[in-house]
């Protein structure tokens, strides 16, 4: 059974920041991609982040240069710094964790359950 679990949302005003961790736990052989995912009511889920194991990150351009993605092998957390944000970053913030539970298992995406950050202006 594999588990993810994110922390960090909540309330910020506009040019604030925060930072959301996601940590993956259970059987889990190898984890190649993780990233951050947002969705706002009405509209379907959108990428913010990603990040693959000995890749670059890749970014919305909504977020770059305002939000940084990274990890934490060792501990299998994913990490989403969020810098200056405006009130069209608010959303329920989703991570993914692309992984193999076993050196013969296929891989499969496993997601989060979902933290909400509302930024007021």
């Amino acid at each position: 059974q594999v588990q993810l679990v994110e922390s960090g949302g909540g309330l910020v005003q506009a040019g604030g920041s925060l930072r959301l961790s996601c940590a993956a736990s259970g059987s889990i052989f190898s984890i190649n991609g993780m990233g951050w995912y947002r969705q706002v009511p009405g509209k379907q889920r959108e990428l913010v982040a990603r990040i693959i194991s000995g890749g670059s990150p890749n970014y919305d351009d909504s977020v770059k240069g305002r939000f940084t993605i990274s990890r934490d092998n060792a501990k299998n957390t994913v990490y989403l710094q969020m810098n200056k944000l405006k009130p069209e970053d608010t959303a329920v913030y989703y991570c993914n964790a692309d992984l193999l539970v076993s050196a013969l298992s296929p891989q499969y995406r496993y997601w989060g359950q979902g933290t909400q950050v509302t930024v007021s202006s």
